[in-house]
């Protein structure tokens, strides 16, 4: 069954996925990270904050706000998608302005791996996009 992109849902699923990675949690050993994460032009809502979590080796995302992140992104709601689909890198992103980083960009540099690693865990959740 679909779940809706970035709904309690589809985080759900996303942090099952994540936690049972041995992929994910490989790169997620020792790192703690806390990323917020801002898509503007969502659907029906307008702008949308969510965010992803590695504490002590541990990740997970969900919705909502974070007091103090190590780093903020923004990107529009077609790039969330392109990225979440696979269809574009975030490092092609960044470099194509797509999406903007504020924050400790070295923390988010070291992730790189460990982003590579979220779309095989994940690729087996079935998505429902807003378009």
């Amino acid at each position: 069954m679909a779940v809706k992109f970035q709904s309690d849902e589809y985080f759900e699923a996303a942090n099952t996925a994540m936690q049972s990675s041995e992929a994910v949690l490989k790169e997620a050993k020792g790192r703690n990270v806390v990323i917020q994460i801002v898509t503007t032009d969502y659907p029906g809502i307008g702008e949308k904050k969510t965010f992803l979590k590695i504490i002590d080796g541990q990740p997970s995302a969900g919705q909502g706000v974070i007091d103090d992140p190590d780093a903020t992104i923004r990107q529009n709601y077609e790039t969330a998608v392109a990225l979440d689909k696979g269809e574009m890198s975030p490092q092609t992103a960044f470099m194509e302005g797509k999406i903007k980083i504020k924050g400790n960009l070295m923390k988010m540099m070291q992730l790189q791996r460990f982003m590579q690693t979220l779309g095989p865990a994940a690729k087996h959740i079935e998505r429902e996009y807003e378009i």
